[in-house]
């Protein structure tokens, strides 16, 4: 049986590669990254549009007609527009937040930095953003691109991911080992 995240991510990294190729030719790296990170931040924002990508109950009609309001109204760029309702046509649209994800580190890698992804309970600030920053620098030996994201049932700390890599000092997780451990004890 095939992993589910796994054909995600698979399938989200070439649709980005794809797009990535259509932007470098088109000279518009920076354009499609902008316009890329927009769609990203509306399916992290909005839970109708994170349901119209990942249920299969609306027809590609349905998506592709609501995604064409939707980028007109943010005005996105017409390569990204046209690609991402392509991707609804094709019926991958459930792929869209590994698609932003995978572009994100092509646009990385493409500049000579890693991306780290940082989860934290609250917004990081500045200066905190850009300690983190030097200190992922430090320890890489790279230049570091943070995606961040906040997600208040950490409770505190933060939660990062560099590569393969995943670095987990949040309260919810120091929590759940005390609570395992007492589990033991008891």
């Amino acid at each position: 049986m095939t992993d589910a995240p796994s054909l995600t991510s698979g399938v989200a990294l070439r649709y980005a590669s794809a797009l990535f190729e259509l932007a470098q030719d088109a000279n518009a790296l920076d354009a499609v990254e902008k316009d890329v990170e927009a769609f990203g931040t509306m399916l992290e924002e909005s839970d109708d549009l994170r349901r119209l990508a990942e249920s299969p109950l609306y027809s590609t009609d349905e998506q592709v007609e609501a995604l064409d309001a939707i980028f007109k109204k943010a005005e996105l760029g017409e390569l990204t527009s046209n690609f991402f309702k392509v991707v609804a046509q094709n019926r991958r649209l459930f792929a869209a937040n590994g698609i932003v994800r995978a572009y994100r580190s092509l646009m990385a890698e493409h500049r000579g930095e890693v991306v780290a992804e940082v989860t934290t309970a609250e917004p990081l600030s500045d200066e905190n953003a850009t300690r983190l920053r030097e200190i992922l620098a430090d320890q890489t030996g790279r230049a570091i691109k943070l995606a961040t994201k906040v997600d208040p049932s950490l409770i505190g700390g933060l939660v990062v991911k560099v590569g393969s890599r995943m670095i987990d000092t949040s309260l919810r997780t120091r929590l759940n080992s005390l609570k395992t451990a007492m589990k033991e004890v008891g």
